[in-house]
Protein backbone atom coordinates (compact mmCIF):
# COMPACT_ATOMS: atom_id res chain seq x y z
CA UNK A 1 0.00 0.00 0.00
CA UNK A 2 1.39 3.38 -0.57
CA UNK A 3 1.20 6.75 1.55
CA UNK A 4 -2.49 7.38 1.72
CA UNK A 5 -3.29 3.78 1.67
CA UNK A 6 -0.96 2.59 4.19
CA UNK A 7 -1.43 5.85 6.55
CA UNK A 8 -4.90 4.80 6.68
CA UNK A 9 -4.49 1.04 7.18
CA UNK A 10 -1.57 0.85 9.54
CA UNK A 11 -3.35 1.57 12.25
CA UNK A 12 -5.99 -0.95 12.09
CA UNK A 13 -5.20 -3.66 9.97
CA UNK A 14 -1.94 -4.15 11.85
CA UNK A 15 -4.10 -5.32 14.90
CA UNK A 16 -5.98 -7.42 12.84
CA UNK A 17 -3.69 -10.31 11.09
CA UNK A 18 -0.35 -11.05 11.81
CA UNK A 19 1.95 -13.69 10.53
CA UNK A 20 3.82 -16.16 12.67
CA UNK A 21 6.86 -14.13 11.67
CA UNK A 22 9.62 -14.70 13.95
CA UNK A 23 10.43 -11.47 15.54
CA UNK A 24 11.37 -7.94 13.42
CA UNK A 25 7.79 -6.95 11.54
CA UNK A 26 8.94 -6.47 8.06
CA UNK A 27 12.23 -7.80 6.38
CA UNK A 28 14.65 -5.25 5.48
CA UNK A 29 13.46 -3.65 2.16
CA UNK A 30 9.54 -1.68 2.03
CA UNK A 31 7.82 -4.69 -0.01
CA UNK A 32 4.26 -4.42 0.87
CA UNK A 33 2.31 -7.64 1.35
CA UNK A 34 0.51 -6.80 -1.77
CA UNK A 35 3.66 -6.97 -3.62
CA UNK A 36 5.12 -10.22 -3.06
CA UNK A 37 4.16 -12.76 -5.71
CA UNK A 38 6.24 -13.62 -8.84
CA UNK A 39 4.10 -13.52 -11.67
CA UNK A 40 6.48 -14.66 -14.26
CA UNK A 41 8.08 -17.69 -12.44
CA UNK A 42 6.87 -21.19 -12.27
CA UNK A 43 5.62 -22.79 -9.09
CA UNK A 44 7.76 -25.44 -8.13
CA UNK A 45 6.21 -28.62 -6.38
CA UNK A 46 5.33 -28.48 -3.15
CA UNK A 47 7.08 -31.50 -0.79
CA UNK A 48 4.02 -33.87 -0.39
CA UNK A 49 4.37 -33.58 3.42
CA UNK A 50 6.59 -32.13 5.46
CA UNK A 51 10.17 -33.49 6.61
CA UNK A 52 10.10 -35.73 9.34
CA UNK A 53 13.39 -35.67 11.32
CA UNK A 54 14.17 -35.87 14.81
CA UNK A 55 15.36 -32.19 15.80
CA UNK A 56 18.24 -31.22 18.17
CA UNK A 57 16.93 -30.22 21.81
CA UNK A 58 16.43 -26.61 21.72
CA UNK A 59 17.61 -25.26 25.16
CA UNK A 60 17.36 -21.75 23.86
CA UNK A 61 17.63 -19.66 20.66
CA UNK A 62 21.27 -19.57 19.76
CA UNK A 63 23.02 -19.13 16.39
CA UNK A 64 26.56 -19.84 15.17
CA UNK A 65 28.98 -17.09 14.97
CA UNK A 66 28.99 -16.47 11.75
CA UNK A 67 25.54 -16.36 11.23
CA UNK A 68 24.76 -14.82 14.74
CA UNK A 69 26.88 -11.80 13.19
CA UNK A 70 24.88 -11.75 10.07
CA UNK A 71 21.57 -11.21 11.89
CA UNK A 72 22.96 -8.13 13.71
CA UNK A 73 24.27 -6.66 10.76
CA UNK A 74 20.50 -7.39 9.24
CA UNK A 75 19.08 -6.16 12.55
CA UNK A 76 20.83 -2.91 12.49
CA UNK A 77 19.67 -2.34 8.38
CA UNK A 78 15.71 -2.83 9.35
CA UNK A 79 16.35 -0.53 12.48
CA UNK A 80 17.75 2.24 10.17
CA UNK A 81 15.04 1.51 7.35
CA UNK A 82 12.11 2.16 9.85
CA UNK A 83 13.39 4.97 10.61
CA UNK A 84 15.35 6.45 7.58
CA UNK A 85 12.67 5.01 5.13
CA UNK A 86 10.03 7.38 7.46
CA UNK A 87 12.66 10.52 7.18
CA UNK A 88 12.64 9.43 3.18
CA UNK A 89 9.10 9.44 3.24
CA UNK A 90 9.09 12.66 4.04
CA UNK A 91 11.21 14.22 2.17
CA UNK A 92 9.49 12.81 -0.95
CA UNK A 93 6.25 14.47 0.26
CA UNK A 94 8.48 17.99 1.44
CA UNK A 95 9.31 17.74 -2.44
CA UNK A 96 6.04 17.58 -3.47
CA UNK A 97 5.33 20.42 -1.72
CA UNK A 98 8.07 22.71 -2.46
CA UNK A 99 7.63 22.28 -6.09
CA UNK A 100 4.60 22.72 -6.33
CA UNK A 101 3.67 19.82 -8.11
CA UNK A 102 0.21 19.14 -6.56
CA UNK A 103 -1.17 22.52 -7.48
CA UNK A 104 -0.23 22.07 -10.87
CA UNK A 105 -2.30 18.49 -11.14
CA UNK A 106 -5.19 19.87 -9.63
CA UNK A 107 -5.37 22.55 -11.69
CA UNK A 108 -5.24 19.87 -14.70
CA UNK A 109 -8.14 18.48 -13.07
CA UNK A 110 -10.17 21.45 -12.51
CA UNK A 111 -9.96 22.28 -16.02
CA UNK A 112 -11.25 18.56 -16.73
CA UNK A 113 -14.19 19.08 -14.92
CA UNK A 114 -16.10 21.34 -12.01
CA UNK A 115 -17.48 17.90 -10.70
CA UNK A 116 -15.06 16.54 -7.34
CA UNK A 117 -15.41 12.58 -8.48
CA UNK A 118 -13.96 13.64 -12.21
CA UNK A 119 -11.26 15.73 -10.70
CA UNK A 120 -10.39 13.04 -8.21
CA UNK A 121 -10.72 10.54 -11.12
CA UNK A 122 -7.47 13.04 -12.93
CA UNK A 123 -5.95 14.26 -9.66
CA UNK A 124 -5.29 10.84 -7.45
CA UNK A 125 -3.64 8.42 -10.07
CA UNK A 126 -1.08 11.35 -10.73
CA UNK A 127 0.03 12.56 -7.51
CA UNK A 128 -0.11 8.57 -6.00
CA UNK A 129 2.08 7.60 -8.76
CA UNK A 130 4.47 10.21 -8.44
CA UNK A 131 4.81 10.37 -4.77
CA UNK A 132 5.46 6.30 -5.33
CA UNK A 133 8.33 6.65 -8.68
CA UNK A 134 10.03 9.85 -5.54
CA UNK A 135 10.36 6.65 -3.01
CA UNK A 136 11.06 4.19 -5.87
CA UNK A 137 15.12 4.20 -5.24
CA UNK A 138 14.02 3.27 -1.32
CA UNK A 139 12.32 0.04 -2.51
CA UNK A 140 14.73 -0.87 -4.88
CA UNK A 141 17.43 -0.27 -2.27
CA UNK A 142 15.02 -2.62 0.18
CA UNK A 143 15.15 -5.24 -2.71
CA UNK A 144 19.21 -5.36 -2.51
CA UNK A 145 19.58 -6.29 0.83
CA UNK A 146 16.69 -8.63 0.54
CA UNK A 147 18.72 -10.28 -2.23
CA UNK A 148 22.03 -9.55 -0.46
CA UNK A 149 21.10 -11.36 2.72
CA UNK A 150 19.09 -14.23 0.46
CA UNK A 151 16.45 -13.51 2.12
CA UNK A 152 14.64 -12.90 -1.54
CA UNK A 153 15.01 -14.75 -4.86
CA UNK A 154 12.72 -12.74 -6.70
CA UNK A 155 14.56 -11.43 -10.19
CA UNK A 156 14.26 -7.57 -10.87
CA UNK A 157 12.04 -8.09 -13.83
CA UNK A 158 9.54 -10.25 -11.75
CA UNK A 159 9.67 -7.52 -8.75
CA UNK A 160 9.07 -4.74 -11.13
CA UNK A 161 5.88 -6.72 -12.58
CA UNK A 162 4.63 -6.66 -8.55
CA UNK A 163 5.28 -2.79 -8.31
CA UNK A 164 3.18 -2.05 -11.23
CA UNK A 165 0.50 -4.28 -10.10
CA UNK A 166 0.97 -2.62 -6.79
CA UNK A 167 0.97 0.96 -8.12
CA UNK A 168 -2.36 -0.72 -9.51
CA UNK A 169 -4.04 -1.55 -6.49
CA UNK A 170 -3.01 1.86 -4.71
CA UNK A 171 -4.53 4.26 -7.57
CA UNK A 172 -8.09 2.34 -7.43
CA UNK A 173 -7.91 2.46 -3.61
CA UNK A 174 -6.46 5.67 -3.54
CA UNK A 175 -9.32 7.19 -5.82
CA UNK A 176 -11.77 5.85 -3.56
CA UNK A 177 -9.82 7.21 -0.14
CA UNK A 178 -9.16 10.58 -1.45
CA UNK A 179 -12.92 10.84 -3.18
CA UNK A 180 -14.30 10.36 0.61
CA UNK A 181 -12.04 12.52 2.09
CA UNK A 182 -12.93 15.79 0.09
CA UNK A 183 -16.22 14.86 -0.10
CA UNK A 184 -16.09 14.83 3.55
CA UNK A 185 -13.89 18.18 4.00
CA UNK A 186 -15.71 20.30 1.73
CA UNK A 187 -19.41 18.91 3.29
CA UNK A 188 -18.10 19.77 6.79
CA UNK A 189 -14.79 22.00 7.18
CA UNK A 190 -15.01 21.82 10.96
CA UNK A 191 -15.61 17.94 10.89
CA UNK A 192 -14.34 16.26 7.92
CA UNK A 193 -11.87 14.10 10.17
CA UNK A 194 -15.06 12.42 12.19
CA UNK A 195 -16.85 12.38 8.78
CA UNK A 196 -13.94 10.65 7.10
CA UNK A 197 -13.15 8.76 10.19
CA UNK A 198 -16.38 6.84 10.29
CA UNK A 199 -15.93 6.09 6.00
CA UNK A 200 -12.73 5.11 6.74
CA UNK A 201 -13.88 2.00 9.14
CA UNK A 202 -16.14 0.16 6.93
CA UNK A 203 -13.50 0.67 3.68
CA UNK A 204 -11.08 -0.84 5.75
CA UNK A 205 -13.28 -3.70 6.71
CA UNK A 206 -14.14 -4.67 3.20
CA UNK A 207 -10.20 -4.48 2.41
CA UNK A 208 -9.72 -6.99 5.18
CA UNK A 209 -12.35 -8.84 3.69
CA UNK A 210 -11.31 -8.66 0.11
CA UNK A 211 -7.92 -8.79 0.22
CA UNK A 212 -7.51 -12.53 0.22
CA UNK A 213 -10.10 -13.11 -2.36
CA UNK A 214 -9.00 -10.67 -4.73
CA UNK A 215 -5.79 -8.63 -4.15
CA UNK A 216 -3.66 -11.95 -2.83
CA UNK A 217 -4.17 -13.83 -5.77
CA UNK A 218 -3.12 -11.22 -8.21
CA UNK A 219 0.41 -11.44 -6.39
CA UNK A 220 0.61 -15.09 -5.21
CA UNK A 221 0.00 -18.80 -6.51
CA UNK A 222 -2.76 -20.09 -3.53
CA UNK A 223 -3.34 -24.06 -4.33
CA UNK A 224 -5.54 -26.41 -1.62
CA UNK A 225 -3.35 -27.82 0.80
CA UNK A 226 -5.16 -30.95 1.16
CA UNK A 227 -4.32 -31.36 -2.09
CA UNK A 228 -0.71 -30.56 -1.95
CA UNK A 229 -0.40 -32.21 1.77
CA UNK A 230 -3.25 -34.27 2.56
CA UNK A 231 -1.55 -35.24 5.98
CA UNK A 232 -0.55 -32.06 6.96
CA UNK A 233 -4.00 -30.66 6.06
CA UNK A 234 -5.61 -33.43 8.37
CA UNK A 235 -3.44 -32.90 11.33
CA UNK A 236 -4.31 -29.23 10.93
CA UNK A 237 -8.04 -30.29 11.01
CA UNK A 238 -7.51 -31.82 14.59
CA UNK A 239 -6.05 -29.08 16.03
CA UNK A 240 -8.49 -26.60 14.52
CA UNK A 241 -11.38 -28.41 15.52
CA UNK A 242 -10.17 -29.21 19.16
CA UNK A 243 -10.18 -25.53 18.99
CA UNK A 244 -13.65 -25.52 17.90
CA UNK A 245 -13.14 -23.12 15.00
CA UNK A 246 -14.41 -24.01 11.69
CA UNK A 247 -11.72 -23.25 9.45
CA UNK A 248 -12.83 -26.37 7.19
CA UNK A 249 -9.79 -27.74 5.25
CA UNK A 250 -11.17 -26.16 1.58
CA UNK A 251 -10.10 -22.89 3.45
CA UNK A 252 -6.63 -24.50 4.23
CA UNK A 253 -4.19 -23.16 1.46
CA UNK A 254 -0.53 -23.43 0.39
CA UNK A 255 1.20 -20.21 -0.86
CA UNK A 256 4.14 -20.71 -3.24
CA UNK A 257 6.83 -18.31 -1.60
CA UNK A 258 9.74 -20.12 -3.03
CA UNK A 259 9.90 -18.91 -6.27
CA UNK A 260 10.14 -15.09 -4.12
CA UNK A 261 11.52 -15.31 -0.95
CA UNK A 262 13.27 -18.33 1.51
CA UNK A 263 10.89 -17.03 4.60
CA UNK A 264 9.31 -19.09 6.34
CA UNK A 265 5.30 -17.72 7.52
CA UNK A 266 1.94 -18.97 7.99
CA UNK A 267 -0.85 -17.07 8.69
CA UNK A 268 -4.71 -16.87 9.07
CA UNK A 269 -7.05 -13.66 7.16
CA UNK A 270 -9.67 -12.51 6.46
CA UNK A 271 -12.93 -13.11 7.98
CA UNK A 272 -16.77 -14.57 7.12
CA UNK A 273 -16.85 -16.21 3.76
CA UNK A 274 -13.06 -15.13 3.12
CA UNK A 275 -11.65 -16.67 6.28
CA UNK A 276 -8.84 -19.12 5.77
CA UNK A 277 -5.58 -20.22 7.06
CA UNK A 278 -2.24 -20.32 4.58
CA UNK A 279 1.09 -22.11 5.19
CA UNK A 280 4.20 -20.98 2.83
CA UNK A 281 5.68 -23.73 0.84
CA UNK A 282 8.97 -22.95 2.02
CA UNK A 283 7.59 -23.38 5.92
CA UNK A 284 6.36 -27.32 4.56
CA UNK A 285 9.95 -27.81 3.00
CA UNK A 286 12.19 -27.46 6.35
CA UNK A 287 9.18 -27.63 9.60
CA UNK A 288 8.34 -30.78 10.63
CA UNK A 289 4.40 -31.30 10.83
CA UNK A 290 4.26 -31.24 14.54
CA UNK A 291 5.82 -27.58 14.30
CA UNK A 292 3.65 -26.36 11.67
CA UNK A 293 0.05 -27.50 13.48
CA UNK A 294 2.39 -25.59 17.01
CA UNK A 295 2.48 -22.51 14.46
CA UNK A 296 -0.92 -22.81 13.36
CA UNK A 297 -1.97 -23.48 16.61
CA UNK A 298 -0.81 -19.74 16.97
CA UNK A 299 -2.60 -18.36 14.70
CA UNK A 300 -5.82 -20.32 15.12
CA UNK A 301 -5.41 -18.21 18.43
CA UNK A 302 -6.22 -15.24 17.19
CA UNK A 303 -9.53 -15.84 16.09
CA UNK A 304 -10.47 -18.22 19.24
CA UNK A 305 -8.59 -15.02 21.90
CA UNK A 306 -10.68 -12.09 19.71
CA UNK A 307 -7.89 -10.89 18.34
CA UNK A 308 -9.89 -9.67 15.19
CA UNK A 309 -12.66 -7.86 16.77
CA UNK A 310 -10.45 -6.52 19.38
CA UNK A 311 -8.05 -5.37 16.63
CA UNK A 312 -10.39 -3.28 14.90
CA UNK A 313 -11.76 -1.54 17.95
CA UNK A 314 -7.96 -0.36 18.89
CA UNK A 315 -7.45 0.59 15.38
CA UNK A 316 -10.80 2.24 15.31
CA UNK A 317 -9.30 4.86 18.22
CA UNK A 318 -6.21 4.98 16.73
CA UNK A 319 -7.53 6.40 13.54
CA UNK A 320 -9.96 8.48 15.49
CA UNK A 321 -6.88 10.26 17.40
CA UNK A 322 -4.80 10.11 14.52
CA UNK A 323 -7.30 11.91 12.10
CA UNK A 324 -8.10 14.50 15.00
CA UNK A 325 -4.96 15.48 15.84
CA UNK A 326 -4.07 15.77 11.81
CA UNK A 327 -7.29 17.75 11.36
CA UNK A 328 -5.77 20.09 14.17
CA UNK A 329 -2.38 20.84 12.70
CA UNK A 330 -3.61 21.31 9.23
CA UNK A 331 -4.72 24.65 9.32
CA UNK A 332 -2.20 25.97 10.67
CA UNK A 333 0.69 23.99 8.71
CA UNK A 334 -1.31 25.72 5.26
CA UNK A 335 -1.91 29.17 6.84
CA UNK A 336 2.26 29.59 7.54
CA UNK A 337 3.15 27.70 4.59
CA UNK A 338 0.36 27.19 1.95
CA UNK A 339 0.45 30.18 -0.06
CA UNK A 340 4.28 29.01 -0.68
CA UNK A 341 3.10 26.14 -1.81
CA UNK A 342 0.17 27.12 -3.86
CA UNK A 343 -2.63 25.24 -1.96
CA UNK A 344 -5.54 27.60 -1.53
CA UNK A 345 -6.96 25.96 1.55
CA UNK A 346 -7.70 22.26 3.74
CA UNK A 347 -10.74 21.62 0.92
CA UNK A 348 -8.17 22.16 -1.78
CA UNK A 349 -7.13 18.73 -3.44
CA UNK A 350 -3.08 20.25 -3.52
CA UNK A 351 -3.56 19.87 0.43
CA UNK A 352 -3.26 16.46 0.36
CA UNK A 353 0.65 16.14 0.68
CA UNK A 354 0.44 17.81 3.69
CA UNK A 355 -2.06 16.07 5.36
CA UNK A 356 -0.15 13.02 4.35
CA UNK A 357 3.17 14.38 6.16
CA UNK A 358 0.76 15.12 9.87
CA UNK A 359 -0.23 11.39 8.88
CA UNK A 360 2.65 9.73 8.40
CA UNK A 361 4.73 11.52 11.41
CA UNK A 362 1.59 10.75 13.72
CA UNK A 363 1.79 7.65 12.72
CA UNK A 364 5.23 6.42 13.16
CA UNK A 365 5.19 8.35 16.88
CA UNK A 366 2.06 6.07 17.76
CA UNK A 367 3.89 3.23 15.93
CA UNK A 368 5.77 2.19 19.55
CA UNK A 369 2.45 1.85 21.21
CA UNK A 370 0.79 -0.13 18.37
CA UNK A 371 3.46 -2.87 17.87
CA UNK A 372 3.25 -3.11 21.87
CA UNK A 373 -0.15 -3.80 21.69
CA UNK A 374 0.43 -6.51 18.64
CA UNK A 375 2.93 -7.78 20.67
CA UNK A 376 0.99 -8.81 23.85
CA UNK A 377 -1.41 -10.54 21.38
CA UNK A 378 1.34 -12.73 19.69
CA UNK A 379 2.22 -13.45 22.59
CA UNK A 380 -1.46 -14.35 24.20
CA UNK A 381 -1.82 -16.47 20.74
CA UNK A 382 1.37 -18.23 21.63
CA UNK A 383 0.31 -19.11 24.78
CA UNK A 384 -2.51 -20.62 23.12
CA UNK A 385 -0.70 -22.64 20.61
CA UNK A 386 0.98 -24.44 23.32
CA UNK A 387 -2.57 -25.00 25.08
CA UNK A 388 -4.32 -26.19 22.19
CA UNK A 389 -1.47 -28.46 21.36
CA UNK A 390 -1.12 -29.97 24.45
CA UNK A 391 -2.27 -33.40 24.14
CA UNK A 392 -2.22 -33.88 20.35
CA UNK A 393 2.04 -33.32 20.22
CA UNK A 394 4.14 -34.88 22.83
CA UNK A 395 6.33 -32.28 24.28
CA UNK A 396 4.89 -29.20 22.69
CA UNK A 397 7.19 -26.67 24.28
CA UNK A 398 10.05 -28.34 23.13
CA UNK A 399 8.59 -28.79 19.36
CA UNK A 400 7.59 -25.17 19.48
CA UNK A 401 10.79 -23.95 20.30
CA UNK A 402 12.30 -26.39 17.08
CA UNK A 403 10.31 -24.78 14.97
CA UNK A 404 11.26 -21.32 15.93
CA UNK A 405 14.68 -22.16 15.98
CA UNK A 406 14.29 -23.26 12.53
CA UNK A 407 11.96 -19.84 11.98
CA UNK A 408 14.86 -17.81 13.58
CA UNK A 409 17.85 -19.27 11.74
CA UNK A 410 16.01 -18.52 8.17
CA UNK A 411 14.19 -15.54 8.39
CA UNK A 412 17.67 -14.22 10.11
CA UNK A 413 16.33 -13.07 13.32
CA UNK A 414 18.93 -11.24 15.81
CA UNK A 415 19.09 -13.26 18.97
CA UNK A 416 20.00 -9.77 21.20
CA UNK A 417 17.86 -7.18 19.65
CA UNK A 418 18.08 -4.08 21.49
CA UNK A 419 15.09 -2.20 23.07
CA UNK A 420 14.83 0.64 20.71
CA UNK A 421 14.73 -2.28 17.93
CA UNK A 422 11.59 -4.10 19.74
CA UNK A 423 10.48 -0.76 20.28
CA UNK A 424 10.14 0.48 16.59
CA UNK A 425 10.08 -2.41 14.62
CA UNK A 426 8.93 -5.64 16.66
CA UNK A 427 5.29 -6.84 16.20
CA UNK A 428 6.02 -9.64 17.73
CA UNK A 429 8.20 -10.51 20.78
CA UNK A 430 11.80 -11.86 19.49
CA UNK A 431 12.40 -15.32 18.94
CA UNK A 432 14.59 -15.15 22.25
CA UNK A 433 11.51 -14.67 24.09
CA UNK A 434 9.44 -16.89 22.64
CA UNK A 435 11.79 -20.01 22.12
CA UNK A 436 11.88 -19.44 26.39
CA UNK A 437 8.64 -18.73 26.92
CA UNK A 438 8.01 -22.21 24.89
CA UNK A 439 10.65 -23.99 26.81
CA UNK A 440 9.48 -22.78 30.36
CA UNK A 441 5.42 -22.36 29.75
CA UNK A 442 3.72 -25.85 31.62
CA UNK A 443 1.13 -25.61 33.54
CA UNK A 444 0.45 -29.20 33.40
CA UNK A 445 3.47 -30.04 35.42
CA UNK A 446 1.77 -29.03 38.62
CA UNK A 447 -1.96 -30.84 38.27
CA UNK A 448 -2.95 -27.41 37.09
CA UNK A 449 -4.54 -26.24 33.28
CA UNK A 450 -3.95 -23.69 30.55
CA UNK A 451 -5.88 -20.70 30.81
CA UNK A 452 -7.21 -20.62 27.06
CA UNK A 453 -7.70 -24.14 26.81
CA UNK A 454 -8.94 -26.09 29.63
Amino acid sequence: MKKLTLVLAALLLAFCFHPARAGAQAPPGPIPPVEQASPDSSQPPAPSAAPQVSPQKITAYTLPPDLYKKTERLSKIRLAFIIGGTIYGLIALWLVLRLKIAPKYRSWAERASSNLPVQVLVFAPLLILTIDALELPENIYGHIVSRSYGLSVQRWGSWAWDWTKGEFVSVIIGIIAIAILYAAIRKSPRRWWFYFWLASLPLLAGLVFLQPLVIDPLFHKFEPLAQKDPALAAALEQMVQRAGENIPTERMYLMGEAVKGTDLNSYVTGFGASKRMVVYDTTVAKMTTPEIVVTMGHETGHYVLNHIPKGLAIGAIGLFITFYVGYRLLGGMLARWGGAWGIRGVDDLASLPALLILLSIISFIGSPVSNAISRYFEHQADQYAIEVTHGLIPDTGQVAAQGFQVLGETDLEYPDPSPLNVLMTYDHPPVRDRVHFFLTYDPWSSGGTGEFVH
